[in-house]
């Protein structure tokens, strides 16, 4: 982002900043209008250098971020409170909209009919009961992101598919894989909660254990004090991986190119100290009592990221009527190529998405904001004998919380229809 293009950023989110400050002002107006003069002016002063501090801090942060090339844990905190801010403020927004719709069209039907109230004005006054509804209900979502941030993102979850197949081979009828994505290693800052995540993961014993890329959020040395935790997860099919679009440092700055090279090359190694298999557009064959099926990985490709992965490349010597499953990072690939290609891959792993890590999830409804970018952006998808499994994401980035959308450890069970 050039000079200018900064100015206008910060004069769009100051504007935008100011108006959710104001707007949320008035339910605290309305509430406090019968209050002391001292407390009331306490109360509203507080308001706004509250405001204007975390306004402040969250213009800092960007230019640190801007500057570092990176966002810093430090910097996650100015963006937790940014994000926690945001949707308390929106909540008690709307709330207040719905009121001001209702008393403009009073006003409309006062002017009319030239009925106006004690004040001589035509306009009905705030109701205080909205106004304490709206910041009653709005600490729900506070609350919520307050628990995201300290505990959710540590709220390990082990989710489980059981998913048929006409064609699978006999010997794979109840195979097993444990799939974990999106690690994030630089986020993390209490071990001993990734350590229970880990152990949920080794207790599956599941016949093959795959990763489906974004080891870091930038560097690789961020995976070092994760080494020897995360390698003990062990299959005895193996242990596969691939990269997602974070491992290739793409979005910190480098004094040259040799660097960025070497901190790839590095990254790469991690994964062999982990135990894993980097599958970079290739496949391995997983085999069972005589008989076969295809383990595939690609690059990243993504829609809007770089695409270097090549599934005509991974495929290569992989019989087209074999059996198929690809770790593939980012959703997109599998909507845009991977269900349609003349090669039946009959089951993708994906992760990226990280379901945005704010959402809903019941039984009879799921919304998260990702939906709007990834159509596919948690859980099981399926169309024409093909299915995708988007993992939700072990670890967490930029916001270091999770919100309804809790880490996930996937547990895939392979079963053969009519058995």
């Amino acid at each position: 982002m050039n000079s200018l293009g900064l100015l206008f950023f910060i004069a769009i989110f100051l504007l935008f900043s100011f108006f959710l400050h104001y707007y949320t002002f008035q339910a605290l107006k309305t509430i406090t209008e019968a209050w002391p003069a001292v407390p009331k002016n306490m109360t509203i002063l507080g308001y706004w250098l509250l405001m204007c501090g975390i306004t402040g801090w969250v213009l800092w942060t960007i230019f640190r971020i801007r500057n570092e090339g990176k966002i810093s844990v430090e910097s996650q905190f100015a963006l937790n409170a940014l994000l926690t801010l945001t949707v308390t403020q929106v909540t008690v927004i709307l709330f207040l909209l719905g009121e001001d719709i209702f008393r403009t069209l009073s006003a409309t039907f006062n002017l009319v009919t030239g009925n106006e109230n004690s004040q001589n004005r035509y306009m009905p006054d705030r109701r205080k009961f909205i106004s304490q509804l709206a910041i009653g209900v709005a600490a729900i979502p506070f609350f919520g992101f307050i628990y995201g941030i300290v505990r959710g993102k540590y709220n390990f979850k082990v989710l489980r598919e059981t998913l048929y197949f006409e064609d699978l081979p006999e010997a794979f009828d109840g195979f097993t894989i444990t799939q974990i994505s999106d690690i994030h290693s630089g986020s993390f800052r209490n071990l001993s909660e990734v350590q229970k995540g880990i152990d949920l993961a080794i207790q599956q014993q599941s016949d093959l254990y795959v990763f489906t890329g974004d080891l870091v959020n930038h560097k690789a040395d961020e995976i070092g004090p994760l080494l020897s935790m995360f390698d003990k997860i062990k299959a005895p099919f193996g242990q596969f991986s691939i990269l997602g679009n974070h491992d290739y440092g793409d979005y910190v700055s480098w004094p040259n190119k040799a660097a960025k090279e070497k901190n790839f090359q590095e990254l790469k190694a991690q994964h062999q100290r982990l135990g894993y298999k980097l599958l970079l557009d290739e496949s391995t064959t997983l085999e069972k009592n005589g008989q076969k099926i295809h383990l595939l990985g690609v690059e990243n490709w993504g829609v809007g990221f770089q695409s270097k992965g090549d599934l005509e490349k991974a495929l290569f010597g992989v019989p087209k009527e074999g059996f198929k499953i690809l770790l593939s990072h980012d959703p997109s690939h599998w909507e845009v190529e991977v269900k349609k290609h003349p090669s039946k891959i009959h089951l993708t792993l994906s992760g990226h998405t990280h379901g945005m890590q704010f959402g809903i999830e019941t039984p009879v409804f799921r919304w998260s904001p990702v939906q709007y970018r990834y159509p596919n952006w948690a859980g099981l998808a399926h169309e024409a004998g093909r299915y995708l499994y988007v993992n939700r994401g072990f670890g967490f980035h930029a916001f270091s919380g999770r919100v309804g959308i809790w880490p996930e450890i996937t547990v895939l069970k392979l079963k053969k229809k009519g058995n």
